[in-house]
């Protein structure tokens, strides 16, 4: 997806150098292949076996990104009524949307209920309750799975795992029974599976395999107790490499068979939320260095990107790869530098003593692995506005977001006639 083609580097076969020129920086860059090759992993690992890719659009919910996936056959995991609704603007049909989510409102469920989503993960008693009241309301019943929280351990960042008792996520294994009896007596109510997500970024197979054989022991007690338990939603959650992991990541090759061998003797259809899998090694950020600044006992290196444009090294200390878009000349070696955005906070830092090659005012850097949980991310802090995408596909590349004009943007706002 992203290699140094004639002395600069290229998306496909882009060169990131035309597209800083005309679009300015920074800039997302994203590769149509790269999506496309993703996501064909894990089809090709679960073939044969009953089941529906959800990819989990929170990642990255580019219209041209959802258009691109759905053309492939790809089904979406949505986690709020709007993304519900960029699913359907994107093509998706319904029977391909799963609606996922800790907070549902009844608006947001008479919302999905009227697309026709395939599935409601429903994540408490109260939202199933809620559910019911909206379903009935509006002449419909909800097809529904209930989350369980099964006290696993992802060993991944804090703020991402969700599979603990700790987190806020999903039902206790211990009111699972209960909860699907409360179901069944519902008459808005369709229960037609079980739903479990430990967490994002697992770089171990060992806490899926937990979770997964905890799933299929109580697939097997629903089922005795007269439930139909037809769909097994495993969530998302595999890993990637962002550059500072030491060990070999397990593969949507190695995740599908442990995933067969686990659950696949239940005949479920079985459906697996990937998302920063499929997106983020799909996208770089495309930086401008504005200044080299001699610090006084480093050197700090001021791009014009920020944490408001890639806000995950800022929320959760993570890595990102940074290289020079211009091919470094053999033996130039490489000296540590801070590099850093133009926001006032001591947080909008992207790499601390990171090796670099010599780097100029003028000169282009991209933050690799930024596909996922970068743009969606993005916010107009400090009224900055926000970096545009750009979608790339063998020698073209088509801007799929637009960077908003300021004065557009303070537009927005709204003064009261008494100021």
């Amino acid at each position: 997806m992203l290699e140094y083609r004639d002395g600069g580097l290229a998306v496909e076969c882009m060169p990131l150098a035309a597209i800083a020129e005309r679009v300015g920086t920074p800039v997302y860059v994203y590769s149509a292949a790269a999506f496309i090759s993703r996501y064909r992993q894990f089809e090709s690992g679960l073939a044969g076996l009953d089941h529906m890719i959800c990819y989990a659009m929170k990642a990255n919910s580019n219209q041209a990104v959802l258009r691109l996936l759905a053309g492939i056959g790809a089904g979406f995991d949505c986690v709020s009524g709007g993304e519900v609704a960029r699913a359907v603007a994107a093509g998706a049909p319904g029977e391909r949307i799963v609606f996922s989510g800790v907070g549902k409102s009844r608006t947001e469920m008479r919302s999905a209920l009227d697309a026709g989503v395939r599935l409601i993960n429903v994540e408490s008693e109260p939202e199933l309750a809620a559910l019911n009241e909206v379903a009935l309301a509006s002449g419909r019943t909800a097809a529904v799975a209930v989350r369980v929280n099964p006290d696993v351990d992802a060993r991944t960042h804090s703020k991402i795992s969700t599979g603990r008792a700790v987190n806020k996520f999903g039902v206790p294994m211990s009111r699972v029974r209960d909860v699907y009896r409360q179901a069944a007596d519902m008459a808005g109510i369709s229960v037609v599976g079980l739903d479990m997500h430990i967490g994002s970024q697992l770089t171990s197979l060992a806490p899926f395999e937990e979770a997964f054989r905890k799933a299929a022991g109580m697939v097997t007690e629903l089922r005795a107790d007269g439930h139909t338990i037809d769909r097994l939603d495993l969530g998302g959650g595999l890993g990637i490499a962002y550059g500072d992991e030491t060990e070999a990541l397990p593969t949507p090759a190695d995740y599908c068979r442990l995933l067969r061998r686990s659950v696949g003797h239940l005949g479920c259809e079985i459906e697996i939320e990937p998302g920063r899998y499929i997106a983020a090694d799909a996208g770089v950020l495309l930086t401008s260095v504005l200044y080299v600044k001699q610090g006084e006992d480093r050197t700090f290196v001021v791009v014009d990107a920020a944490m408001n444009d890639l806000p995950r090294p800022a929320i959760y200390n993570s890595w990102h790869d940074v290289l020079p878009v211009s091919e470094p000349a053999a033996g130039s070696g490489l000296r540590p530098v801070d590099i850093v955005g133009p926001v006032c906070e001591s947080s909008d830092t992207f790499a601390r003593q990171r090796p670099l090659p010599p780097v100029a005012a003028g000169d282009l850097l991209v933050f690799r692995s930024a596909g996922a949980y970068g743009a969606v991310m993005a916010s107009e802090y400090n009224t900055r506005p926000l970096a545009p995408e750009t979608l790339v596909q063998g020698d073209r590349f088509a801007v799929v977001r637009n960077r908003p004009d300021v004065q557009a943007i303070i537009a927005r706002d709204r003064v009261p006639e008494w100021l």
